[in-house]
């Protein structure tokens, strides 16, 4: 019976298209159907002229949408900031895909990224404060030393909010909380290194810079089952060799464009006025598991989501992938 209704259908089709004259691309394409798939075929295909108009209204789509990719680079102020991967249209899928919608329902676009000649790798051993400002994300990096009380809460309103971010850890912390790391880690958040001692990066020997990032690369690894890719430095302090120490155990170091300075107790209010404000594409914000972080983390959410940018992880803010429109919220 099934069988039977798919020949009618394709016979209506076949009839009104007029199969039996036409040779292109559409006549190709219903031979290849398979009788059950004639049922999903819902709008009446076009004849000659409409596929031409059809073809030129993706041209014309591609030609407004398709974009050069950005390369990385070291700029004087920002340091190492990553590139953006380049967007084009793929006009034949495109119009392939598109054939196949329902009455109304508008173009189906298909997009392929090119990727930058010069990536964050590219650049060697710089610090990285941003990513890249042509890319509508930011993240949040929590960096956590102390205030277990305050972590659950701030997981719960990420899982409410839908929203990952990346924890740095300090690694004496970790190595007192590693059920509560893992429960972080288990909610989907990223989780990176902040030294094990929390001390001034820039003030220690060669050797004892190397054995703080190095000991908590390795406790993540051991603890976790997690691989380290990220280092940031406690305080914000650091030099040129903190730089190349985490380069050498295959670290980047990254720092913050934003602070939200959570440590000086200031009003949740303020604090989300001041991300309302300052964030944008790229911006790395920086907050404790403080109360006051705590208590504004829902309205920094959405006070970064009004602006139209998307929220991640460092990694995923960081990475040349290029988000589409339909990626930002």
């Amino acid at each position: 019976m099934k069988t039977d209704k798919a020949a009618l259908v394709l016979a209506c089709i076949a009839v009104v298209i007029g199969i039996g004259s036409t040779n292109g691309p559409v006549k190709e394409m219903l031979a290849q159907l398979k009788p059950q798939d004639a049922l999903a075929v819902t709008a009446v295909l076009p004849g000659e002229k409409g596929r031409k108009d059809l073809r030129a209204q993706v041209e014309q789509k591609a030609a407004e949408l398709n974009t050069p990719p950005v390369d990385a680079t070291v700029d004087r102020v920002w340091k190492a900031i990553p590139g953006y991967n380049g967007l084009e249209v793929d006009v034949e899928a495109s119009y392939r895909n598109t054939l196949l919608q329902g009455p109304g329902e508008g173009l189906k676009l298909v997009y392929r990224q090119t990727q930058p000649k010069v990536s964050l790798n590219d650049l060697g051993a710089h610090p990285i404060f941003r990513g890249n400002p042509a890319k509508p994300m930011v993240a949040f990096m929590i960096n956590v030393a102390w205030g277990n009380e305050y972590i659950k809460p701030m997981l719960d309103i990420l899982d409410e909010e839908q929203v990952k971010v990346t924890f740095f850890l300090d690694g004496t912390w970790l190595s007192k909380n590693k059920e509560l790391a893992a429960e972080m880690l288990k909610r989907g958040h990223e989780m990176e290194n902040h030294a094990y001692t929390h001390p001034n990066m820039s003030t220690l020997s060669r050797a004892r810079a190397t054995a703080e990032i190095q000991k908590t690369q390795l406790l993540l690894k051991e603890s976790l089952g997690v691989t380290n890719q990220w280092f940031a430095p406690p305080s914000g302090d650091f030099d040129q060799e903190t730089v190349e120490i985490a380069a050498a155990l295959g670290l980047k170091t990254v720092l913050w464009t934003l602070d939200t300075v959570d440590w000086r107790n200031p009003a949740p209010e303020a604090v989300v006025a001041k991300i309302s404000a300052k964030a944008e594409p790229g911006t790395l914000v920086l907050m404790h598991p403080t109360a006051s972080s705590s208590r504004a983390l829902k309205g920094m959410i959405r006070a970064v989501k009004a602006k139209g940018l998307k929220l991640g992880t460092v990694s995923e803010t960081l990475s040349a992938e290029r988000l589409l429109p339909s990626d930002v919220e």
